[in-house]
C-alpha cells in the first residue's frame, strides 16, 4: 500500500500497518524517510501559527520560519532517536524483547501517521489561536499519536519475539 493509505489505515488499525510494514525488512534508510517526512509535515503545520505569531507581535516571519526549520528537521530528529532509543532500554528493563529498529520504527510511523492531525493543529493555531479549540484538536491528536505509537510498540514486540 502508499504511505498515504497506510497513513489512514493507521487509525483503523495501527497494529496490521506496522506488522506489514514491518514485514518489509530492518531498513534504516527507509526509518528515517518517515522520520524526516513526519518532521517536514510538522514544520509545514507550523507555518500558519507562525504567520500569526509575526502578524501580531510585528516581528519578521523569516527569522521565525529559520529558527523552525532548524528545531524541527535537525533537532526533532535527535531527539525523536534519543526517545526511541529510551523507550527500547525502558522496554528491555521490563522483559520486552523488541529490536531496537522495531522501537524506533513505531514512533516514527506515529509521528507520520499522525501528520494530519498536527496539520489541523497548525491550522487551528494560526487561525483561532489558544483557546478551547487548540485544546481539543492538541489533545486528539496527542491521543492517536499514543495509541499509534503504544500499538506500534506492540506490534513490533511481537514481531521479534
Amino acid at each position: 500500500m502508499s504511505v498515504t493509505s497506510d497513513m489512514m489505515a493507521s487509525y483503523r488499525s495501527p497494529r496490521a500497518v506496522v506488522r506489514r510494514r514491518l514485514a518489509m525488512g530492518e531498513r534504516e534508510d527507509r526509518a528515517f524517510a518517515i522520520l524526516m517526512a513526519a518532521c517536514c509535515v510538522i514544520f509545514v503545520s507550523r507555518w500558519p501559527a507562525l504567520a500569526r505569531e509575526a502578524h501580531l507581535t510585528g516581528t519578521e516571519l523569516n527569522p521565525l520560519l529559520g529558527a523552525n526549520l532548524f528545531a524541527l528537521m535537525f533537532v526533532l530528529p535527535l531527539i525523536a532517536v534519543s526517545l526511541a532509543f529510551v523507550t527500547h532500554l525502558i522496554l528491555r528493563a521490563f522483559g520486552r524483547k523488541q529490536s531496537s529498529f522495531g522501537t524506533r520504527f513505531a514512533l516514527f510511523w506515529a509521528m507520520l501517521a499522525t501528520g494530519p492531525l498536527y496539520l489541523l493543529v497548525g491550522l487551528v493555531e494560526g487561525f483561532i489561536g489558544e483557546g478551547a479549540a487548540l485544546t481539543i484538536v492538541g489533545a486528539l491528536w496527542f491521543v492517536a499519536f499514543l495509541w499509534i505509537w503504544v500499538s506500534g510498540l506492540v506490534e513490533a514486540g511481537r514481531a521479534s519475539a
